[in-house]
C-alpha cells in the first residue's frame, strides 16, 4: 500500500515536471512575449498543474474502480466518529455551495465589481462560476457513479462523480481570491482572506460527505476541478492582455 502510494506520487511529480518544462520550452520558443508573465506567475502555474494533474489521476482510478475500498472506509469512519448533533451545522454549510446561493453571490459580486469599474474581474468571477457549473453538467453526464448507499442519498440528482458543490464553490472563492489579488495587491488582508476561502472549500466538500451523498473522491477532483477553472481563466484573461499589447 505504502509502495503504491510512493510510486503514485513520484509518477505525479515527475508528469508535473515534464509539463512544467517543456510548456515553459515551447512558450520560450513559440510564445516569447508571454514569457515574463507566466515567470511572474510561476506558483500559479505549478498550482494550476498540480491540481490538474491530481484531478487527472483520481479521475482515473474512479472510472477504473480503484478508489472504491478507500472511499468506502472513509466514509464509515465519517459516519462513525460526526456527531448526530452536527448534521444541522453540515446542511447549513452544503446550502452555502447550492445553485440558487452561489448564482446570487456571484451576480452580486459580478454587479459590484463592475460598479466599481473592474471589468475583468468581473469577467473572471462570472466565467469562473458558469465554467464550473457547465463542467459539472458535462461530467456528470459522461459519468455514471453510484451515489454512496450508506445514506439515503437517492433523491440527488446525476451521478455522484463530481460534487457539484464543491466545484462550483472552489471556482468561487478561487475566482474571488484572484480578483482581491488584482484589485488590492498589496492588501494586508489578503492572507486571511486566502484562508477563509480555502476554509469554505473544505468545509462544503466536508458537508458531502457528512450527509453521505458523496464519495471522498467525488469532493476532492471537484475541488481541483474547481480550482483550475478559475486559475486557467485568470491565466488567460492576462496573456490575452499581453498579446493585444504586443501586436504591431
Amino acid at each position: 500500500m505504502l509502495s503504491n502510494l510512493i510510486g503514485d506520487l513520484a509518477k505525479l511529480t515527475l508528469a508535473i515536471a515534464c509539463i512544467y518544462f517543456i510548456g515553459g520550452a515551447y512558450v520560450s520558443r513559440c510564445r516569447p512575449q508571454w514569457s515574463r508573465a507566466l515567470k511572474q506567475r510561476r506558483i500559479s502555474t505549478l498550482l494550476l498543474l498540480i491540481l490538474a494533474t491530481i484531478a487527472v489521476k483520481l479521475t482515473e482510478d474512479v472510472q477504473g474502480g480503484e478508489s472504491g475500498p478507500l472511499d468506502r472506509s472513509i466514509l464509515l469512519f465519517i459516519h462513525a466518529h460526526v456527531p448526530g448533533a452536527l448534521t444541522g451545522w453540515f446542511e447549513a454549510l452544503t446550502v452555502s455551495g447550492s445553485g440558487a446561493v452561489q448564482i446570487a453571490l456571484t451576480v452580486a459580486v459580478t454587479l459590484a465589481l463592475l460598479f466599481l469599474g473592474h471589468r475583468r474581474e468581473a469577467l473572471l468571477m462570472a466565467a469562473s462560476v458558469g465554467g464550473g457549473a457547465l463542467l459539472v453538467l458535462l461530467v456528470k453526464t459522461l459519468s455514471a457513479r453510484e451515489r454512496p448507499e450508506l445514506w439515503n442519498a437517492a433523491w440527488y440528482w446525476g451521478s455522484s462523480f463530481p460534487s457539484g458543490h464543491t466545484l462550483v464553490v472552489a471556482a468561487f472563492a478561487t475566482a474571488a481570491v484572484l480578483s482581491l489579488r488584482r484589485v488590492a495587491p498589496t492588501a494586508r488582508w489578503q492572507a486571511p482572506v486566502s484562508a477563509l476561502a480555502v476554509s469554505w472549500i473544505v468545509l462544503v466538500a466536508a458537508s458531502r460527505l457528512v450527509l453521505g451523498v458523496h464519495w471522498p473522491t467525488d469532493v476532492v477532483v471537484a475541488a481541483c476541478l474547481g480550482a483550475c477553472v478559475s486559475l486557467a481563466i485568470n491565466m488567460g484573461l492576462d496573456l490575452s492582455r499581453i498579446g493585444r499589447h504586443t501586436r504591431p
